[in-house]
């Protein structure tokens, strides 16, 4: 089951003229990447075609014993547009469950680039 992202008033107000990125950080129990990716898959899937979404990329570590074995990284349009669509995915149970995965999202802004 998914975990719902809150988001607070100040967070949503700070980004409301600039996208927004996604950092969802994934431990994965031995044996379990291929379902991890799988799941990950089907959540993409159903998120491209929401409103707001911008694109999005699955990094996995080249350390076979990193903590975070997966890293999703996506943008979206907003903070709402982000809430509204993992909302809709939530309520369609379209993320297939994987025994024993963890994952941590957060929405970030961009505060300095060159």
């Amino acid at each position: 089951m998914l975990k719902p992202l809150s988001l607070c008033l100040a967070c949503l107000a700070c980004s409301a003229s600039a996208d927004v990125t996604l950092i969802n950080v994934f431990e994965v129990p031995e044996g379990q990447r291929d379902s991890a990716i799988a799941s990950w898959e089907a959540a993409r899937d159903f998120l491209a075609g929401q409103p707001g979404y911008i694109s999005t990329s699955l990094q996995a570590s080249l350390a076979p014993d990193a903590r975070f074995a997966l890293i999703n990284i996506a943008k979206w349009d907003t903070p709402e547009a982000f809430a509204e669509a993992t909302r809709k995915m939530q309520a369609a149970n379209i993320f297939p469950p994987v025994e024993g995965l963890r994952f941590t999202p957060a929405l970030y802004s961009e505060i300095r680039a060159d």
